[in-house]
């Protein structure tokens, strides 16, 4: 299946997030991260995103009479790389938008919903802010943010480390680009 497709559903969105702060996973441990979500729906994903090259079996190990997998992302999955997203329609850009907040909106409930979660000792931020930008600036600015977050971005789990999910998004706001205020 074709990777935008793949990562156009929220489930396996948020799958993909739960195993980027995890090294490997059980469907029962993937099931207590997402406790709204039906046991049978988290199978099938899993098996989606195993089938799509996204996941891969970690390890195997009898439990109560059945087979419990873990899983971990493969190295080498499918992106969407700049062709792909040039390549996808409004419609598939509305989607994955959609897919987005829904991921954002139920993670973020999750957290809210844990014993002890504490958004202002946990530097929680969810602040949005219009900036006028040229082409230029917006690329600059770009490569600045890429750049803070690439040397992070290697980062493994720790002791002293929380897994945190970041999210940006970017998108002109108005018309106006070209003309600026009042015009």
């Amino acid at each position: 299946m074709d990777p935008v497709k793949q990562l156009l559903h929220p489930v396996r969105l948020r799958i993909l997030h739960a195993l980027s702060a995890a090294s490997t996973l059980t469907i029962a441990q993937m099931c207590a991260r997402m406790p709204e979500v039906p046991k049978i729906t988290v199978y099938r994903q899993v098996a989606q995103l195993t089938e799509g090259g996204f996941l891969e079996v970690d390890g195997e190990q009898r439990v109560r009479g059945a087979v419990e997998r873990r899983y971990r992302l493969c190295q080498d999955r499918p992106t969407i790389d700049a062709d792909a997203a040039a390549a996808m329609s409004l419609d598939d850009h509305r989607r994955a938008f959609t897919a987005s907040m829904a991921v954002l909106i139920a993670e973020f409930n999750a957290y809210l919903d844990r014993d002890g979660a504490d958004p202002t000792a946990d530097t929680v931020s969810y602040r949005q802010g219009t900036l006028w930008l040229s082409p230029d600036e917006l690329t600059e600015m770009m490569a600045d943010l890429l750049a803070v977050v690439r040397d992070r971005l290697a980062n493994t789990p720790a002791s002293g480390r929380t897994p945190y999910l970041l999210s940006a998004i970017f998108f002109p706001t108005s018309n106006r680009r070209a003309h600026g205020p009042g015009r």
